[in-house]
């Protein structure tokens, strides 16, 4: 039975998440990018992409560390979107320094090539077939399957709002516009894509301690050029949320702990036939996470 370490994508962002952290991720973060480490996480700076994927970044980092130095090791690593980025810190395939500045450029390229009037909505209720029918000849994408019945667009304002309408008045239970300004995980990020890569070219990754499983593909990968295709290209990849949890579950994953901020990969994990535990370290506490942790261990 395995551990998995899962991080939160864009969305689950908010104010002061970066106050009181674990470790020295903070000081590290300051060596890299100078004073505006310290007002990432403030309300002003949360409205734009590179501060909340930088944020994002910072706190994975710190707790996955954090459950480290309490002796809790994952066996596998996973996360939505800009969570990738942590994980594959964590699992030590890439450089925390060389992360921050990759993320900073990541951030940068998508809020350049839509700085205003896009986004992601999350619509639930729905089957993909059925929002599939719903987006033909709007000019939005198919973004995340998050669960069987969470699906998420990407698009233009004026464009999701039509789609979510209509979802709606299909049946869907919910249609909600995510904090997220860019349209991330479809061909519209394309080119900004290709830039990451080529910023990938002058970093060296390692072969990950653990397994490093794809949000994107829903595959463990072990090369480190691959993992660098991965992170790179992920921003204009559809998530693959349902397949990673079920493709975890396959490996004996029975434990999935996420990092702060936030419980939403939490929830998620339970839609998707899940056979362990799954808890939210924000909520759950550390002290509970480490405890379930060992119990585990002591079962193998």
């Amino acid at each position: 039975m395995k551990i998995l370490f899962t991080f939160p994508g864009q969305g689950t962002q908010r104010p002061g998440m970066l106050q009181q952290l674990p470790g020295s991720e903070m000081e590290q973060a300051r060596a890299v990018l100078g004073d505006e480490a310290d007002t990432l996480d403030s309300p002003e700076a949360l409205h734009h992409t590179r501060a909340v994927q930088l944020a994002l970044l910072i706190a994975g980092v710190a707790w996955g560390r954090e459950m480290q130095r309490r002796d809790v090791e994952p066996d596998i690593v996973s996360g939505l979107s800009i969570g990738a980025y942590p994980a594959a810190v964590v699992a030590g395939a890439l450089d925390f320094a060389d992360a921050l500045k990759l993320v900073a450029l990541r951030g940068d390229l998508m809020e350049q090539a839509y700085p205003y009037g896009y986004g992601l909505t999350a619509i639930m209720g729905l089957t993909l077939s059925q929002v599939e029918a719903l987006l033909e000849g709007s000019g939005a994408y198919i973004a995340n399957l998050n669960a069987e019945t969470q699906i998420v667009i990407a698009g233009s304002d004026e464009v999701m709002a039509e789609v979510a309408r209509r979802a709606l008045d299909k049946g869907a239970s919910k249609a909600h516009r995510l904090a997220v300004s860019v349209p991330s995980h479809c061909a519209l990020l394309a080119e900004p894509a290709q830039k990451l890569v080529a910023a990938f070219n002058n970093v060296t990754l390692s072969r990950p301690r653990c397994a490093y499983l794809s949000g994107s593909t829903g595959r463990v990968l072990w090369q480190p050029e691959k993992i660098a295709d991965d992170l790179a290209m992920n921003m204009a990849r559809t998530v693959r949320w349902q397949e990673a949890v079920i493709a975890a579950n396959e490996r004996e994953a029975r434990l999935a702990i996420e990092m702060p901020p936030g419980g939403v990969l939490t929830c998620l994990t339970r839609q998707a036939a899940w056979e362990g535990e799954s808890l939210s370290l924000e909520r759950s506490g550390v002290e509970v996470a480490v405890h379930l942790a060992k119990r585990l261990r002591a079962q193998r």
